[in-house]
């Protein structure tokens, strides 16, 4: 069936957009260099708002082009569901009460592990890599980058000695392994969910078929990482000896309760909304417990999804097909590349529609989904939350996304020996 004009035109500005996501660092230096107009090459520099400028572009195209009527109802057939929760777990998830008590146990952990003081950096850099992103499979993997990105920006990135490569490698690490950090359960990893309900996957099935290979390949990447940024570690001021944090444990509980309630309604965006905006009440009413909540933050990560799932409904005619003729082999390494370039919840979606694929082809889009959660920004829903917070800590303000793609192709390497030489060896 030959494409329609509209898919066409869908196709040229999803492939524009992901080019754009390549570019951005050179909006930044524009904005330098042109500092009358740094206000237009600062908004098209940041990554969160490109999906969602070529989005307009596209709705406008549907609305001059085919009119008022079909442009509406095809936004009203898009889900915003996931750019919504993603949207409020990163608010929520980066209060003060809950990122100071994560944080702390984390330091408790590290003080805890039979090493010298001075290696205790060492500790800490390699669980905030490696157990916060597992943690993502119990409380969302949107809410693990969260915590992880501010607990590496406020305890590794802000000192001077740790170099802009060491800060690259440990983003790629921390992309990848929240990617697959989040396939123990059935519920907490975006691709993940989109395919458990249709198939019968449930959190027993994730973890005995996932969950083994997931810790192992964390574990590496992390231990990788520590290794490779050693010598910066080293000369980092680090005092993991803090008190518990300054905020009544009732604040605290209250606001683990509402981190609880957003998880558990994940899917029922009228529920989980209603349960934020009892959170901003909260938080108002505390305000003395809490810092500035990333409100702008989380909005231009929630645009920036929004806009992936405008331009990537445009996309099913050309990705569905190209799945289906793969072998399960193929469709591993296949979905590994292909999620670079779409958003890998909306791959494992594709899939999903189609109807009497094996056991083995089903494992082999979900791994490789995972597996190349990290490439790029647009790979993973969390990836965009992430990037907004650690983005200051890098020269220009931005983080490169062909640096971001060097740098997580070691890690991939690790979840694809985990995910499919395993799985072929252990059958």
């Amino acid at each position: 069936m030959n494409p329609t004009t509209l898919q066409i035109v869908g196709l040229c500005l999803f492939t524009v957009a992901v080019l754009h996501t390549f570019s951005v660092k050179y909006f930044e230096q524009l904005a330098h260099r042109y500092p009358s107009h740094s206000g237009l090459f600062h908004f098209m520099g940041e990554v969160e708002a490109v999906f969602g400028f070529w989005a307009m572009v596209l709705v406008t195209y549907m609305f001059f082009a085919l009119g008022k009527t079909p442009a509406v109802e095809y936004l009203n057939s898009r889900n915003f569901t996931e750019p919504m929760f993603v949207f409020v777990i990163m608010v929520v998830a980066a209060s003060k009460p809950i990122v100071s008590v994560v944080a702390w146990l984390v330091r408790m952990i590290t003080i805890g592990t039979p090493v010298k003081a001075k290696n205790r950096i060492y500790v800490f850099y390699f669980l905030v890599l490696s157990l916060v992103p597992l943690l993502g499979s119990f409380i969302t993997e949107p809410a693990a980058m969260t915590l992880a990105a501010f607990m590496l920006r406020d305890a590794i990135f802000r000192d001077q000695d740790v170099t802009t490569k060491v800060k690259y490698a440990t983003v790629g690490a921390l992309f990848v392994n929240v990617s697959i950090g989040g396939v123990l359960t059935a519920y907490a990893a975006p691709p993940v969910l989109m395919v458990a309900s249709t198939w019968g996957w449930d959190s027993k099935f994730m973890f005995l078929n996932f969950g083994w290979e997931a810790m192992l390949a964390c574990t590496i990447n992390a231990l990788a990482a520590t290794f490779y940024a050693r010598h910066c570690l080293a000369k980092v001021r680090f005092n993991p000896l803090r008190s518990p944090p300054d905020i009544p444990w009732s604040v605290i509980a209250i606001s683990m309760a509402f981190l609880a309630g957003v998880v558990v309604f994940a899917h029922y965006t009228p529920v989980f909304m209603g349960i934020f905006l009892f959170f901003l009440g909260f938080a108002t009413a505390y305000e003395r417990f809490q810092d500035r909540l990333i409100l702008k933050e989380a909005l231009m990560v929630g645009f920036f999804l929004a806009g992936l799932v405008v331009l990537g409904g445009q996309q099913a005619w050309w990705l569905q097909p190209l799945l289906t003729k793969m072998s399960p082999d193929a469709v591993y390494f296949g979905a590994t590349a292909l999620t670079a370039v779409t958003d890998n919840a909306a791959l494992t979606y594709l899939a999903s529609l189609v109807p009497g694929l094996s056991d083995e082809f089903k494992y082999m889009v979900v791994a490789g989904a995972v597996t190349g959660g990290g490439l790029t920004v647009i790979a993973n829903a969390p990836n965009p939350a992430g990037y907004s917070i650690l983005k200051g800590s890098f020269p220009e303000q931005a983080i490169g996304a062909g640096g971001l793609l060097i740098a997580a192709i070691p890690p991939t390497c690790v979840a694809i020996l985990c995910f499919y030489g395993l799985h072929k060896i252990t059958g």
